[in-house]
Order: structure tokens, then C-alpha cells, then sequence
């Protein structure tokens, strides 16, 4: 049985044949709650089998906890990979993105209904209806579990464990651990101790097969020297949160399906954001199986999918910066839109206030909307039109929200002079990893799924990639990568 056949919703036979087996490849995928413990766990727990009628199934880890349930501490729920979005409408969708980036640690249900359109009782009830739980359920499972995840895997002070947490007080932290672990949150400290510079490491957990080399791959052809450094074993570049500068690495833990993330950045509070950055930006928490047995069973895609069942989709640490490299990189090779970003970033780049005077980040929209950029070998029309981009990104007309349907961003992008929907795709690609995104005009795409290697039409393409929705994103990786 694979994973891409898994049920939706849950069915109870298919959850329970799993659990017996403790199937790694359902890790992640829904948890198991034992009535008589009060307990909820992954369904790969090593803790004795309880008897099937005191077992109940769950589609997250949110909804266990709605129903009462406590994570287990032996098979650490927090430590799972991350529960793909099962979501019927677009509107619990975008929801769900924008918990996932925290606005609920700030604002309230009714604000975050707002920002969709919907009236909050109604999106109460959505929730309820395809999730399990409410959205404040699903957010207050989030910080606790992120919370659990910083006290057993870094020295972190407590205090500090709760802001990056989400926490607005330290006294409401202590409260929410009580109350969903039955203890204080320093009889559950290990400790393991920070890396001698002072940075924190983190385990993201993946769902295998996991393709890191090609990811790697890719981001080392499109790397900004000087911002951005990779090698065979690893990614590292420097950021900006909250007017800060920080730095961050990934690798893989060979002995484990995980990426280790190390990051030194002074605000604890912007940590979950970096994981959840990182997190989109490695397509971590895609559920590939589903995705390789819907690309696999057509014809066209077959064969790749069989020779690279874990590729993933790269997706960008910010979204301005792979919305101005997809500009450099129109009618270009990567090489040339590479060359292009570095003097961009060596004219108008910001310096990093780390001790390090040659150290640059990627400039903002505010310093390229009104930039001469004569002089660095980008046509007139290109200037032009990451001028306009930049000011448009400034004035609030275009933008990265993560609530908006793909035909929304692209409509409001190519509504930019210069920004045709090869370019709005591709930046939904990247910057939101949207997994339906499809810059179907792309002529190495064109060729690479005709039969015969002549390029198809862009139309001819759009009408074939029906049917891989909608996983089309993963549809173009696997092209580009047999090309």
C-alpha cells in the first residue's frame, strides 16, 4: 500500500493496517489517539500496540489535540514530517498558509477571516468541516509543538522558547505547555547545547524518497556569490529579519530523513518564521507519493518519476529576490541571469552589519524602484521593468500573500510592463511554491515534453498539463531535469 493511495477522509481500516505495520512512509500523515491514555501519537510510536477499540484516528495533529488528546512524549508528534494540507476549499488553503506563517500569534480569527473575505463563523465552520479543528486550535498546536521542538533540540533559554514560539508572555507559554503536556516546559529540557558560535540547530524532518542533491543542484546554478554559498554537502546563505542580519545553513542528516538547520540570527522571535522559510524553500513538507503516483501514471512523466521519485520543488527564501532574477533571467541562460544578479547585488546591495565589510544582502524593493541601472549590462526594457516591479511591490499592487489563488498573482503580475505569465508562473513557482504554477511558454518545457523533442506550442503544452494538476510544478521540474 503506498502513501498516495491514503484516504481522504481517514478511513479507519486503511489507518489501522498502518498502525500495525508502523508504515514509516504514513509518518506525518494522520496520528493515532488511545482513549485510555489520553494520548495521541505518530503511527510509527514504539510504545506498546493498544487494543483497536481504544484507538482513534486523526487527520492532524490540531485535531487530536481539539479532541482532548495529549503528544506523546516517546514518539514526539513535533518531530514528524509535516502533515500535507487537506483542504477542499480554497479558502481553508489560503487560511492555513497564513497560520502557517503566524498570523494568528498576532491577530485574531476575525482578522484572519478578513483577509480571505469570509465572515469568521463561516470560516469557523469550513475549518471544523475539512480539518477537524478551529483555526485557533490549529495554531495553538502549532506553537506548542514548535515550543516542545526548541526545548529538546536546542539550549535555547525557556524564556526565549516562548517568544519564538509565538508566545506574547512568558506566563501564557507556561499556561498552554501545562495544559497540552500536563507539565512545566523545564521537566521536558534536554539540552543538548548550541554550536560553539552560539547558533541553534533544528531537525526538519522530510517524507522520503528525498531528492537533497538536486536541490542543491539547482540553487548552486543560481547561487548570488557572496549571498549565497553552496557545495556538495550543504546550503548556506545571509538574511534579513527585523533589520537584522543573520545567517543560516542546511545539510542532511544522512543517518535520518531530515535536514539539520543552523541558524545565527539575535531575535528568537523570528525563528519559526526562518524554519517555516526553510521548510518551503526544500519542499519539506510535500507528500510525495501522492504526488509521484498521480505524475506516474502518465505516459509522458513516467519514466522520470521512476528514475527521480524524490525530486522536490525548489522553492526561495524571499520572494523579491526570485521575482528580480526571473526578470534578469528573461531571454538568458542561468549563467548570464546569475552574472547580472551579482553586479546588481555589487551596486546596490546592502551591507550586512556583521563585522564582515564584504558582505552584501540582496537590495529591497525600496532602493530598486527608483535605481539607475544603467551600466550593468540589463537592457533598457529590463531596467524598466524591475524598476516598475520594484515600485509596484512598494505601492502594494503586486505581492507575495500567501491567501491568493495562482490565477490572482498571475493576473496582478502580468499587469506590470515587461512581466508576461512565463515570468508570473515562475515566480509563483518559486517564491510562493505554488505546486500548480506553470510557465508553460518556457521552450526547453516545450521540447522536453514532445514525444519527438520538437517544441511543442505553448497551447499544446497548457492542454497536456491538465492532467497533471495539481502537481504541475513538479510536472515542469522533472521536464527541465531530463533536458
Amino acid at each position: 500500500m503506498a502513501s498516495s493511495a491514503f484516504p481522504q477522509p481517514l478511513d479507519p481500516r486503511v489507518c489501522e493496517r498502518v498502525r500495525l505495520a508502523r508504515d514509516a512512509r504514513f509518518d506525518g500523515l494522520f496520528f493515532t489517539a488511545v482513549r485510555s491514555t489520553g494520548i495521541y501519537c505518530r503511527p510509527i510510536c514504539p510504545a506498546p500496540t493498544p487494543k483497536a477499540h481504544n484507538v482513534e484516528y486523526y487527520a492532524n495533529a490540531a485535531a487530536a489535540a481539539a479532541a482532548g488528546y495529549r503528544p506523546c512524549l516517546r514518539c514526539r508528534p513535533e518531530a514528524a514530517p509535516g502533515t500535507p494540507q487537506r483542504a477542499r476549499s480554497g479558502l481553508v488553503a489560503a487560511a492555513l498558509r497564513l497560520i502557517e506563517r503566524g498570523m494568528l500569534d498576532t491577530d485574531s480569527v476575525g482578522a484572519l477571516a478578513a483577509r480571505i473575505g469570509v465572515g469568521e463563523r463561516h470560516l469557523r465552520r469550513l475549518f471544523v468541516e475539512e480539518i477537524g479543528a478551529g483555526p485557533l486550535e490549529i495554531a495553538a498546536t502549532r506553537r506548542l509543538l514548535f515550543a516542545k521542538k526548541l526545548l529538546t533540540e536546542t539550549a535555547l533559554p525557556i524564556t526565549n522558547v516562548g517568544a519564538a514560539a509565538g508566545y506574547r508572555s512568558v506566563r501564557r507559554f507556561n499556561t498552554a505547555f501545562r495544559s497540552g503536556f500536563g507539565r512545566s516546559p523545564r521537566t521536558l529540557r534536554r539540552a543538548p547545547g548550541t554550536n560553539r558560535d552560539g547558533a541553534l540547530t533544528l531537525r526538519l524532518p522530510y517524507r522520503a524518497p528525498y531528492d537533497f542533491a538536486a536541490l542543491l543542484a539547482f540553487f548552486a546554478r543560481r547561487a548570488i556569490p557572496g549571498i549565497e554559498q553552496i557545495d556538495g554537502e550543504s546550503y548556506s546563505r545571509r538574511f534579513t529579519l527585523l533589520g537584522e542580519c543573520g545567517s543560516l545553513r542546511v545539510s542532511q542528516i544522512r543517518a535520518d530523513n531530515a535536514l539539520a538547520l543552523t541558524v545565527d540570527f539575535a531575535h528568537p522571535s523570528a525563528l519559526q518564521e526562518v524554519t517555516s522559510r526553510v521548510r518551503r524553500m526544500f519542499d519539506l513538507d510535500a507528500d510525495i507519493g501522492a504526488i509521484n503516483h498521480h505524475l506516474g501514471a502518465d505516459a509522458t512523466l513516467r519514466t522520470l518519476v521512476r528514475r527521480h521519485p524524490g525530486q522536490r520543488l525548489p522553492g526561495a527564501w524571499d520572494g523579491f529576490e526570485v521575482a528580480v532574477r526571473a526578470v534578469l533571467g528573461q531571454q538568458v541562460s542561468v549563467a548570464a541571469a546569475r552574472t547580472l544578479a551579482q553586479r546588481l547585488v555589487q551596486r546596490f546591495g546592502t551591507p550586512c552589519p556583521r563585522g564582515d565589510e564584504a558582505a552584501l544582502l540582496f537590495p529591497s524593493a525600496e532602493t530598486l524602484a527608483h535605481a539607475d541601472l544603467s551600466g550593468l549590462g540589463i537592457t533598457t526594457a529590463r531596467a524598466a521593468t524591475l524598476n516598475a516591479l520594484a515600485r509596484a511591490l512598494c505601492e502594494q499592487r503586486v505581492s507575495f500573500r500567501p491567501e491568493q489563488s495562482l490565477a490572482e498573482f498571475v493576473a496582478s503580475w502580468t499587469a506590470l510592463p515587461g512581466i508576461g505569465p512565463w515570468t508570473a508562473h515562475y515566480i509563483a513557482m518559486r517564491a510562493l511554491s505554488d505546486p500548480d504554477a506553470f510557465p508553460a511558454a518556457d521552450l526547453i518545457l516545450r521540447r522536453a515534453a514532445a514525444p519527438d523533442r520538437i517544441a511543442l506550442s505553448t497551447r499544446a503544452l497548457e492542454q497536456i498539463s491538465e492532467r497533471w494538476r495539481p502537481w504541475r510544478a513538479y510536472a515542469v521540474v522533472h521536464l527541465w531535469r531530463s533536458a
